[in-house]
């Protein structure tokens, strides 16, 4: 008999397969990113068609295969219908995506990444969180889940109020994250370190960060 596992996470992608299937990376709690095959999703009314869509948050009754997983059932907490249903915040969310898809390996831990990226997503939803600030604070946190952020440099010249946004970004909880704003001009400041740390630490083009910057 068949043993199946039970993952929580999310969609980071998919892709169509074959004439009615599709293919789908998820970053999981428990198993880290796999790969799954979903039978049939792709056919109109598949009870596998939503759960697979992109950005989809819960669990996945999931049986291993040689080289891959094949979706058999997914319980979904959250669709994200307000990303799904706005251009912009769409392709905001696609961009951190890409990274913890970037970033995120089969079998290892990324609870860290998974919450990142989840809490992220619920900020671009929030109108009074600038998305150029959310970009910003995920960009910095991604780097610092990966274990490779310094923090605000010391040798630039920054504003008090930058410097302790950044320090704060890479020493906070997650789930305290999105709990600040800041005026345009710290804002523009945060954004140059993190462009210079994406440049640094991320040797990788992002094809939704071409479109993205097009759109802000």
């Amino acid at each position: 008999m068949q043993e199946y596992l039970f993952l929580t996470g999310l969609v980071l992608k998919q892709t169509a397969s074959g004439e009615y299937d599709r293919r789908v990376v998820l970053l999981t709690k428990e198993r880290g990113k796999v790969v799954a095959f979903a039978r049939g999703a792709r056919r109109q009314g598949n009870r596998l068609a939503a759960a697979t869509n992109t950005f989809a948050f819960g669990t996945f009754k999931l049986y291993p295969g040689r080289e891959a997983y094949t979706m058999d059932d997914a319980e979904i907490k959250n669709y994200f219908p307000e990303l799904m249903a706005d251009f912009e915040g769409a392709y905001y969310g696609t961009y951190f995506a890409e990274i913890a898809d970037y970033y995120a390996r089969e079998n290892n831990d990324e609870r860290a990444m998974l919450g990142l990226l989840y809490q992220s997503l619920r900020a671009l939803t929030v109108p009074a969180l600038p998305r150029p600030l959310v970009r910003t604070i995920f960009e910095c946190k991604a780097i610092a889940v990966n274990g490779e952020y310094p923090g605000a440099p010391v040798e630039k010249e920054l504003s008090e109020s930058a410097r302790y946004a950044l320090n704060y970004i890479g020493t906070s909880r997650i789930e305290k994250l999105y709990t600040f704003t800041v005026t345009e001009e710290v804002l523009r400041e945060m954004q140059g370190v993190a462009k210079e740390y994406c440049d640094r630490f991320m040797h990788h083009h992002f094809k939704s960060l071409e479109i993205l910057e097009t759109l802000c």
